[in-house]
């Protein structure tokens, strides 16, 4: 039987939304929860204690990249990736399993796993099951990922068939093979395409084989949002209370309102930190782009309601110079501030669970944001 790592604390009575804790070798976690992406043991433009002061609990990793660059031998002879990047908290890693399908150049899938060419310098490649596992057992996450097959969409109904039958197959050796069980948590991944029949199946296939946690794959991959809403309503009712729940690759604000009220616990993507490199701001008032010429002479900090370091000390007028001018000091205080607000709305409706009025905030901040009213249509 799988170790309980996960405890739920409070709940919403006017959706799924609950708040957990999650416990790891590096620390507990407070759920529902962003996790920044640090794809090469780093988040672009921010050092850890940067990451840390604007309120990240945990922050991914890539296994494709890692393995790729610098190896994952070398990290393992650092001490690992919390001691190789000076990061003290939990970390998660990805089982490489997106990023072999969507980056390298595909070969062959086989029953014993992927042959490709990587996307640095074309050399050839062979990961399984098991030499995932292997990878990030050397790269020594809290929480590692099984590998998966990453399916393109649409795809037919008889392809996500055999898929996820080959994903259930693999998830059960890389179960077998993983062998730091003390200190590492290894999570399946349900997929199923946009079938709600096929995603029962797979959750029904890798629930009985208990996992830890569990995260939820194949979702905001250019399908319409919509259509994901209804692929969560779907699945979540079969989800265990006591295991986490991880919608990969999920970070704009809409997606995480919609994934916390159907009862989605942990959440990420690269989002706030490539729109904050391109200049764009998440605010409270919608989203800002700081190139614009309106920006010029605005003495006004990018977000009056944020207290990041980025809005307590400088103008829009100073962030646009920035951007303008190609200087990296503006890429860097864009990024602590989209990672600053996104946090900061993972606890504010941390704090509409716990106080019972979820949704109420959610409704406000849809309005402020998106200019909009919230359609929610959940019945719990």
């Amino acid at each position: 039987m799988a170790k309980t790592i996960f405890r739920k604390e409070a709940s919403s009575s006017e959706s799924f939304a609950r708040t957990g804790l999650l416990q790891t070798s590096h620390g507990s976690v407070e759920t529902p929860i962003f996790m920044p992406v640090g794809t090469q043991a780093t988040v672009k433009t921010m050092t850890p204690e940067e990451i840390e002061t604007c309120g990240a609990q945990i922050i991914l990793s890539n296994t494709y990249h890692l393995y790729m660059r610098p190896g994952s031998e070398l990290v393992e002879k650092a001490g690992g990736l919390h001691q190789f990047m000076n990061w003290k908290k939990p970390i998660l890693t990805d089982s490489g399993g997106f990023q072999v399908f969507s980056l390298g150049h595909l070969n062959k899938i086989t029953e014993e796993g992927v042959t490709f060419q990587s996307h640095i310098d074309g050399s050839r490649h062979f990961i399984s099951p098991e030499k995932a596992v292997e990878i990030q057992n050397q790269l020594g996450s809290d929480i590692m990922m099984v590998f998966d097959e990453c399916i393109p969409y649409p795809s037919d109904y008889q392809y996500v068939l055999q898929s996820v039958d080959r994903t259930t197959r693999w998830a059960k050796r890389c179960l077998d093979a993983h062998r730091n069980t003390d200190k590492q948590h290894l999570f399946a991944i349900i997929q199923g395409g946009m079938y709600s029949e096929l995603r029962k199946r797979s959750a029904d296939a890798l629930l009985e084989m208990d996992f830890p946690g569990y995260g939820i794959g194949g979702l905001s991959v250019g399908e319409p949002k919509e259509t994901m809403y209804e692929v969560l309503n779907d699945l979540m009712p079969n989800m265990p209370e006591n295991k986490p729940r991880y919608l990969m690759g999920v970070g704009s604000p809409d997606c995480l309102i919609h994934g916390v009220l159907r009862g989605v616990d942990m959440f990420d993507c690269v989002l706030p930190t490539r729109i904050a490199r391109n200049g764009t701001a998440m605010t409270s008032e919608g989203p800002v782009i700081i190139k614009n010429a309106k920006h010029f002479d605005s003495w006004e900090p990018l977000d009056a309601n944020c207290q990041c370091y980025c809005c307590r000390n400088y103008s829009r007028a100073y962030l646009r110079h920035l951007f303008k001018a190609n200087e990296i000091l503006g890429l860097r205080l864009m990024t602590i501030h989209n990672i600053t607000f996104l946090l900061d709305l993972m606890e504010k409706m941390r704090q509409g669970i716990r106080e019972d009025r979820l949704l109420s905030f959610c409704k406000d901040f849809y309005r402020a944001y998106y200019k909009q009213e919230l359609q929610f249509n959940l019945n719990p």
